[in-house]
C-alpha cells in the first residue's frame, strides 16, 4: 500500500531544514537576500509576564521535492502547551532549490521563566526542536542601593 501511495504522489522527497534562527525581524533586500536582525540566544525578563512585540522564526528548506506543509510552534516550559504555533505550506519543484519561510508570532506573551522550545515540522515530521531560555532577572531593589543607618533598642 504504501508503493502504491508513492507511485501516485510521484517523485517527493521531504526537504531538509538547513537553518532555523529566532530572531526579532527578518527583512529582505531588493535583491531578494534576507537580513536577519537579532538572533536570540535568550530572552530576560524583569518581570513577569513578559510579552515579546515579535518573534520571528527564520526556516529555510533545501533539498526536497514536492509540496509540503511547515508547522512552527512555540512551546511552554512543560513541553507540551503550545502558546502559538503558524502553519505555512510551500513547494520545491527542484531539490536544487531553496524555500525561505518566515513565522511572525506578534504580542507573544511568555507567563513564567524557564526553557520554551520551537519546534519545526514539514509534514507532520518533527525536523528540529530548539530551547529558548526566559530568565527572569529583576531590577535591584531601591534599599539595596542606599546606605542606611541602623538603630539599636539600648538607650
Amino acid at each position: 500500500m504504501a508503493e502504491q501511495n508513492n507511485e501516485m504522489a510521484g517523485a517527493r522527497i521531504l526537504p531538509d531544514l538547513q537553518a532555523s534562527i529566532p530572531c526579532e525581524d527578518v527583512r529582505q533586500e531588493a535583491n531578494g537576500n534576507f537580513i536577519i536582525i537579532g538572533v536570540i540566544n535568550a530572552i530576560r525578563a524583569p518581570k513577569l509576564p513578559i510579552t515579546a512585540l515579535k518573534l520571528c522564526i527564520y526556516n529555510r528548506w533545501t533539498a526536497g521535492l514536492g509540496q509540503f506543509s511547515q508547522r512552527v510552534a512555540v512551546l511552554a516550559p512543560d513541553q507540551t502547551t503550545v502558546l502559538r504555533e503558524s502553519q505555512a505550506r510551500f513547494q520545491l519543484q527542484d531539490a536544487s532549490h531553496h524555500v525561505t519561510n518566515v513565522s511572525v508570532f506578534q504580542q507573544l506573551q511568555f507567563t513564567e521563566a524557564g526553557v520554551h522550545y520551537v519546534e519545526v515540522q514539514v509534514d507532520d515530521v518533527m525536523k528540529i526542536r530548539y530551547p529558548v531560555v526566559i530568565s527572569y532577572k529583576p531590577p535591584p531593589s531601591k534599599q539595596s542601593g542606599e546606605s542606611g543607618t541602623s538603630q539599636s533598642g539600648s538607650s
